[in-house]
């Protein structure tokens, strides 16, 4: 088993309430798992998202944690957790990384790979489990 090593699973959503489409604004949550199937302990530092939407317009966001928190994971344990991303056009995309530090002081990074952000009439995509 290595020795750090996160999967992320990532469930986004469609939010009808919060868009207006007639002025090219579309709501989009996205609850993320994060699990240390590692064998040490880490915590998340920082997190690197790049949002991109249909016409290629692009933002980065970068900070400190997620939501707040700055979770320490022990191997096996998860943290999960809800945010969300407005666009410009009716679909796009989401990908970016997690900056961890480890117990015994190892820096790394866990890459987020992407997944689609769509605006549909039933909701959000099916669940996509990234690895």
């Amino acid at each position: 088993m290595p020795k750090y090593q996160f999967s992320c699973e990532v469930t986004p959503h469609y939010l009808a309430e919060q868009s207006a489409p007639e002025e090219s604004v579309y709501g989009f949550s996205y609850t993320v798992t994060v699990t240390n199937t590692g064998s040490v302990a880490a915590q998340l530092i920082s997190r690197h998202w790049i949002i991109s939407d249909a016409n290629g317009h692009a933002e980065e966001v970068k900070g400190l944690g997620v939501v707040g928190h700055q979770p320490l994971l022990k191997p096996g344990e998860s943290f999960q957790y809800t945010s969300g991303s407005r666009l410009r056009t009716a679909s796009g995309t989401m990908h970016g990384s997690y900056f961890f530090v480890a117990e015994d002081g190892e820096r790394f990074e866990v890459a987020i790979p992407m997944f689609m952000l769509e605006a549909t009439q039933g909701g959000g995509p099916p669940s996509l489990v990234l690895h």
